[in-house]
């Protein structure tokens, strides 16, 4: 019986090679059609590019969006002994030089292969390969290949977008890119680069002795889709922003305004900026990057929004106020006098002309700095006049609770911490010279002077603190993905607290709105909404001072937070506090009403920017 059945399966097995065994006969002796196909193609294996995820803004307005370019590869194995060169240039319009740079490669080179097509000529134009495509046949081991290139229907938000680049060398042999790619470089694109970008596919054909395509391989059964990127919701208000880019135009400085509420930035704007357009992947682009690049004297690459770094001025004074309020060191009703400067010892340190002597509120309207350096000393000397080191390392914990001398965790790349002095700091900068410090040798942090620096991000976010009364949202410019659904994926981001009491944000908040009603901000006033808000003009030891303003409004509802800093022109009554009103008005009202257009105007007319 046992032998029976391994006889039985004995032959099963000899039967199934038998047939195999036919079956390859017939394939490769007697059917000379297999034969003939595998002398006349070759199999290839060519990678599918997603379509990249578009941009939007709050409202559903298209921000980025694709468009196709065009690229000639060589498959250099392909190539014939002699093509016809002088035709292939006319063609394609190039030279011969450029053929014989640009058709082979150097070999040795892990990136390149002989078998592998390469990039022979990019962005090419429709019509240029319009031509070639008619005459493909003549070129054996020549190719067509498409891909898709950022377009922008605006020409705002340069600097939040971002641009694209190739792939560089680092890129593919560290993070796994192929030669030919693009990825994000700067901007959203950079930091959402994974979501917007997709995953390649893979088709796999045959290609005739000539490198046409004949079909696809076994009807396309080892093919892979391309998965396209997913589009992004972003919180910018397109509108808000194009509008704070018409007025900034020749002046540089940044604005920043955010929806206190949900930390949504609603515009980003650096100026000077350029047309995103202008570093769109196509033939001009290198030339116009060189130009903007070498731009040393207005530097559109910066993003002064997230990059620069500015003395806060006197928009740092109700900060301040909060913080000491906390500490006790200080009250709402705690007068100072004040004859138009400060003296310590036989120095004087000026303050303008103003009533005397002050409570916090009216110190607040008026900007008065003698108030200001007062209490800076009382908060440093809260532990004693030895001991500042304690004072100011309180002083920096409640910064840090504001966003201040670290970074917020904005989605953008590129985001700069600012700076607070520390008692280390001071430690390292005075006793080299002096045996100690004491709290007069940095009274003019009290004013938002000295070693204290804020980026224009930062001091937005300030204003949404004081709007919220104690809390703010991680600043932020995704809103949400579009999933395959097309649904909205919305992003969360964490609530963060600063240590002060409720009750103190109403004298500084008062003040604030006294400085609009009827103080140095009253050029940002918006005919029936009430807002609050504090003008600053930073020190600039290398030439014009600095115009800086903070606000929110509306006053009890606030709806927009906001700083504008405008280097190099002055006053903040006189510049930054009127660009912020035409802003708040833009954005609650949705127009500029009569009684603004002259100020709009004004501002417009305004240039700051050096032409040598």
């Amino acid at each position: 019986m046992k032998s029976n059945k391994q006889t039985s399966i004995i032959l099963l097995f000899f039967v199934a090679f038998s047939a195999l065994i036919i079956k390859a006969a017939q394939l490769q002796v007697f059917d000379e059609s297999y034969q003939t196909q595998a002398r006349r193609t070759t199999l290839v294996k060519k990678q599918t590019y997603p379509s990249r995820g578009l941009v939007y803004d709050r409202d559903g307005e298209l921000l980025v969006l694709n468009n196709p370019i065009y690229n000639v590869k060589v498959t250099y194995k392909d190539l014939p002994e002699q093509f016809d060169t002088a035709k292939l240039c006319a063609l394609l319009e190039i030279d011969r030089d450029y053929v014989r740079k640009n058709i082979t490669k150097n070999w040795k080179d892990p990136k390149y292969s002989r078998s592998v097509p390469f990039t022979f000529l990019s962005k090419v134009s429709p019509e240029k390969m319009g031509r070639f495509l008619e005459h493909l046949h003549d070129f054996q081991g020549f190719e067509a290949s498409i891909r898709n290139v950022r377009s922008y229907p605006h020409q705002n938000a340069a600097h939040l977008l971002g641009f694209m680049a190739e792939a560089n060398q680092k890129d593919i042999d560290i993070r796994g890119f192929d030669l030919g790619d693009y990825l994000g470089r700067t901007g959203l694109e950079m930091q959402f680069d994974s979501l917007l970008r997709g995953i390649k596919g893979q088709q796999y054909v045959l290609k005739d002795n000539l490198g046409r395509e004949v079909s696809e391989y076994n009807e396309g059964d080892r093919n892979k889709p391309a998965i396209a990127g997913k589009d992004l919701v972003t919180t910018l208000d397109l509108d808000l922003q194009s509008y704070i880019e018409e007025i900034m135009q020749g002046k540089k400085g940044s604005v920043v305004a955010l929806e206190p509420n949900s930390g949504e930035i609603l515009a980003m704007v650096s100026s000077p900026n350029y047309d995103p357009n202008a570093l769109a992947i196509n033939a001009q682009r290198g030339e116009v990057f060189n130009a903007l690049q070498t731009d040393t004297l207005n530097k559109p690459f910066l993003d002064r929004s997230l990059n620069a770094k500015y003395p806060p001025g006197s928009i740092f004074k109700p900060i301040l106020s909060l913080i000491a309020l906390e500490e006790g060191v200080w009250t709402p009703n705690k007068f100072v006098s004040c004859p138009g400067f400060y003296q310590y010892r036989t120095f004087k340190y000026g303050c303008h002309e103003h009533p005397s002597p002050l409570a916090m509120k009216s110190a607040i309207q008026t900007s008065c700095n003698s108030y200001f350096f007062q209490m800076l000393r009382d908060l440093v000397e809260k532990e004693g006049w030895s001991n500042p080191e304690i004072g100011l390392t309180i002083l920096n914990d409640h910064l840090n609770d504001f966003g201040l001398g670290r970074k917020l965790g904005v989605d953008i790349p590129g985001e700069r911490t600012g700076f607070v002095p520390t008692p280390a700091f001071y430690n390292k900068l005075y006793n080299d010279k002096y045996s100690t410090w004491k709290s007069t040798y940095i009274m003019s942090i009290g004013i938002g002077q000295g070693e204290l620096e804020l980026t224009t991000l930062q001091i937005a976010n300030l204003a949404a603190i004081l709007a919220n009364r104690g809390y703010y949202i991680t600043p932020h410019v995704l809103k949400g993905l579009i999933g395959p659904e097309q649904s909205l994926e919305l992003a969360s981001y964490p609530k963060h607290s600063v240590k002060i009491s409720p009750e103190h944000f109403d004298p500084v908040i008062e003040g604030m709105r006294r400085t609009i009603e009827y103080g140095s901000g009253v050029s940002a006033k918006v005919p029936g909404i009430k807002s609050a808000g504090k003008t600053g003009t930073a020190q600039n030891p290398f030439g014009e001072d600095h115009s800086v303003f903070f606000a929110f409004a509306p006053l009890d509802d606030p709806k927009i937070a906001l700083a504008v800093f405008v280097e190099n022109a002055g006053f903040g009554a006189t510049v930054a506090s009127p660009i912020a009103g035409l802003i708040l008005e833009r954005y609650l009202k949705g127009e500029i009403s009569p009684f603004m257009k002259n100020t709009e105007e004004r501002i417009k007319r305004m240039n700051f920017l050096k032409t040598e």
